[in-house]
């Protein structure tokens, strides 16, 4: 356990370590509970250092000996690491420790998952291992020996020999030691090979559990998709002559990049038709090619201090929704990742947990791995994009390979290749990245013989640490229509860079109807009054599909409001509109399934206390309901007509084809349960051949209140497979009615089958109840007390889960004062706990403001 008392790190007090890593050996002699680490170091004075101090970082170590060259030495260790006197020039470090694998829980540094040995070092893991300076810019070529007596043992770079209880590997390429990894256990291996576009044999391989050989070849596909795309798009190619990935069910985060090596969460590479929905194909897809475009964008170029992460994980996440757009569909990719970003790094932007892109400070790096850092990091690379225009975009991103390969770098070093391509100043530009907070853009208009004036006004609101915020560059697509539903201006990039910035458009015959901030081009929220008529214009005509489906959005959300708040009844001219677009054969049936998709409670939720209204879970609830309800009594006459044309009539594939048409049968069906109680439902639930229409029956049964049946069905079929057992776990808590979620929940987790040190079955079932916003949120607090019970008890086995669970939390101040003192409650209760992690305790602590 680390100690929970609190330091803070800043980015200001950054400086290079005293010493230069030229190479790395490591012997392992596994055992579960003694495993030794015998490291040979080749270390240098850096000619750049300020602090001659040798201090290696190092945590639940037991050190047997250490010595400089040649020579035992007696360092003086401490929880943390340890310091020694060391020569002026350069030496050799060799120490042996002891490491207990086995009880390992925190899934950090060594540790065993179902009998295999695997690592995650990413960000602070490798001081678990052995003593070193365990920092992003310390970078050395790493030589590894393994011992023991697992049939594969595995590690980074190229194998170079192999024997009887031995096998030795070595990456040429410099790295940090975040991106170290080893394996090894009782593994088979999917194997396949890629011809780079030099001509280059590279083999490659997924390892699994035996059993699971037959759920592989899916993620096979993706990775050479992956590999060719980055070839095309990027120019970059693999740099070594062997790529494993492995499956590990114990993993905190989805997948890691270590160098030549992989390690996967399994639920994000296993994926069959029976047991893998379209989702899953999807998000495995999009994890492999994201984990794979680290080879370039996080291992040949890595970050120079923590600080940086959005370097290599915002460029990266980028990378990866373009790949995904060129494989699905750009539309579509484009309205998920709003979705995403509104439901999760909004929300994190506007309460208590709001940092800048690159963070000034922390206390506990893993808690900073956030949807900002992420998601609007990748949104900051798109509109740089956007305003450098993809022709300087790329050429930036050719001299970025070029000038810093094998470097850890800055957010300076990253804007500087652009301004040397394009010649512009990105000093403004640069804001994105140290500013928190999502900026708020107004709009009004003009019109006056002929020309059309929008001026805009951005406003960005106070955050913790950052009262005043200056104005930001943003890029706002623009496009206008005429009253007959023609595009006459054609979408224009506007370069706003005034806090009030005013922009004309000459020539028109008449006064257009604005399509502002199309594609969503710059993660903004977008105050503009509009009427319900130019809204429901825009449903009808406008030729950008994002904008197209942000129109319906918006009208959902205002009729929803109008029923919470006043009672009202659901707009039937706007639901007429939308039938239009929901059975309109001409578009991607997966578009029009987002049309019926609708804003998510906890976001209107959000919608309100911005109106100055308290928000009331259970109201929200009540007219989510009786909307749907509404819907399905409206549309009764063709519902199920549509929903049998999207039978797919073909063998299964994960194509975006058949993906879409499963997606809007499956919300058409959810329609259709209203009313026939759930016959239809369990018709494909008996007949379902894959999970995609499984699952989604067994939703609608569940909601419907005919599922126990099927829940059992279903338990006893798949009560072997793990990664179905959860989809199994949180389906039941998340689609609960809301006065019993709590419930649900409290006898999931008596389950026998509810292993909580599982990081994948414990975010089953306490991010399905979290995900149950009115369950969550029921007046008496149970959600609440339940949750925090759980996050107590997990903290002294995994805090990064326990932490990140924390900020489910982090929007209690919106909610009424009774709700808010018992939150309150529970957080104190957390953060009062004895031995508090640093994680949690640092989430916590911010969370309670």
């Amino acid at each position: 356990m680390k100690d929970a008392a609190p330091k803070t790190i800043y980015l200001k007090d950054y400086t290079p370590f005293g010493f230069t890593v030229e190479s790395v050996h490591l012997t392992f002699d596994l055992a579960p509970r003694a495993t030794r680490v015998i490291a040979k170091i080749e270390f240098a004075p850096n000619p750049e250092r300020t602090d001659k101090t040798f201090f290696l970082h190092g945590e639940e170590l037991k050190l047997k000996w250490a010595k400089i060259d040649g020579t035992e030495v007696s360092p003086v260790v401490t929880d943390d690491g340890l310091r020694c006197d060391v020569p002026d020039g350069p030496f050799t470090w060799e120490c042996e420790v002891e490491i207990s694998p086995e009880t390992n829980t925190a899934l950090e540094g060594l540790y065993m998952s179902n009998g295999m040995y695997c690592t995650q070092c990413e960000a602070e893991g490798f001081r678990k291992i052995t003593y070193y300076p365990d920092r992003p810019d310390v970078m050395s070529t790493f030589t590894v020996r393994i011992e023991g007596d697992e049939p594969v043992k595995l590690s980074n770079g190229n194998p170079t020999g192999s024997g009887d209880g031995w096998a030795e590997w070595h990456d040429p390429w410099p790295k940090p030691a975040y991106l170290f990894a080893l394996v090894a256990g009782n593994l088979v291996n999917h194997p396949d090979s890629f011809t780079t576009m030099s001509g280059k044999d590279v083999e490659l391989n997924i390892w699994v559990r035996p059993g699971d050989e037959h759920k592989c070849a899916f993620g096979m596909e993706a990775l050479k998709k992956s590999m060719r795309w980055d070839e095309e798009v990027y120019g970059r190619e693999y740099d070594l002559d062997i790529f494993n990935i492995v499956a590990v069910d114990d993993f905190n985060m989805g997948a890691m990049e270590n160098k030549g090596l992989n390690v996967f969460n399994s639920s994000c590479v296993l994926a069959s038709p029976e047991t893998s929905t379209d989702d899953n194909f999807e998000r495995i897809e999009a994890i492999i090619a994201h984990e794979y475009f680290h080879n370039w964008t996080g291992n040949r170029i890595t970050c120079r201090d923590w600080f940086q992460l959005c370097l290599k994980e915002g460029l990266t996440v980028f990378r990866d929704a373009q790949f995904t757009a060129d494989m699905r569909g750009e539309p579509v990719k484009r309205i998920h990742d709003v979705i995403d970003l509104r439901a999760r790094q909004f929300p994190e932007d506007q309460g208590p947990l709001s940092h800048p892109v690159r963070p000034e400070s922390f206390q506990e790096i893993n808690n900073f791995y956030t949807a900002t850092v992420y998601e609007k990091g990748a949104e900051v690379i798109g509109m740089l994009k956007s305003l450098v225009g993809d022709e300087a975009y790329y050429k930036a991103l050719d001299l970025y390979f070029d000038r810093q390969d094998g470097q850890a770098c800055t957010i300076e070093d990253w804007l500087k290749v652009f301004e040397d391509v394009t010649g512009r100043d990105l000093s403004q530009f640069k804001l994105w990245y140290s500013q928190s907070g999502t900026p708020r853009v107004s709009v009004a208009d003009d019109w006056s013989d002929g020309t059309y004036t929008l001026t805009f006004k951005q406003h960005t609101p106070p955050t913790p640490g950052q009262e005043v915020k200056d104005p930001k560059v943003i890029p706002i697509a623009v496009g206008l229509l005429n009253p007959n539903g023609d595009e006459i201006v054609p979408t224009r990039m506007l370069e706003m860079t005034e806090a009030e910035q005013s922009f004309t458009f000459d020539g028109l015959a008449s006064k257009p109807t604005p399509s502002i901030l199309r594609g969503f081009s710059a993660p903004v929220v977008l105050e503009r009054v509009v009427s319900r008529e130019e809204q429901a214009f825009l449903l009808a005509h406008d030729t950008d599909p994002f904008n197209r489906w942000e129109a319906n959005r918006t009208l959902t959300r205002n009729c929803l409001v109008n029923m919470i708040t006043d009672d009202a009844e659901p707009d039937d001219a706007w639901l007429t509109g939308l039938e239009k677009v929901v059975r309109d054969d001409t578009l991607d049936p997966d578009y029009r399934q987002l049309m019926l998709s609708g804003p998510t409670q906890s976001e209107l939720a959000q919608v309100l206390f911005e109106q100055g209204v308290t928000p009331d879970p259970d109201k929200i609830w009540d007219a989510s309901e009786r909307l749907r309800q509404h819907i399905a009594n409206k549309w009764q006459g063709w519902l199920k007509d549509l929903a049998d044309q999207m039978v797919v009539d073909a063998p299964y594939s994960p194509d975006a084809e058949q993906t879409g048409k499963r997606a809007l049968s499956g919300a058409l069906l959810s329609l259709i349960s209203r009313l026939d109680g759930g016959a239809a439902a369990q018709e494909r639930f008996d007949t379902a051949d894959n999970m995609t229409l499984q699952l989604s029956a067994l939703t609608h049964l569940i909601r419907a209140g005919r599922g126990d049946a099927a829940l059992e069905a279903f338990y006893t079929q798949w009560r072997n497979d793990r990664l179905v057992m959860d989809k199994w776990f949180g389906i039941q808590v998340g689609m609960a009615d809301p006065g019993v979620a709590v419930d649900v929940a409290t006898a999931l987790s008596q389950h026998e089958d509810f292993d909580w040190k599982n990081p994948n079955r414990f975010r089953a079932v306490m991010g399905g109840l979290a995900m149950n916003h009115a369950g969550f949120h029921r007046k008496d607090g149970a959600g609440y007390a339940f949750l925090a019970d759980w996050l107590i008890r997990l903290d002294d086995k995994n805090p990064q889960t326990t932490a990140r669970m924390c900020s489910v939390f982090q929007t209690w101040k919106r909610y009424d004062a009774n709700r808010q003192a018992l939150i309150r409650e529970q957080l104190e209760r957390i953060k009062a706990k004895p031995k508090l992690s640093r994680d949690t305790d640092e989430m916590v602590t911010r969370i309670l403001g």
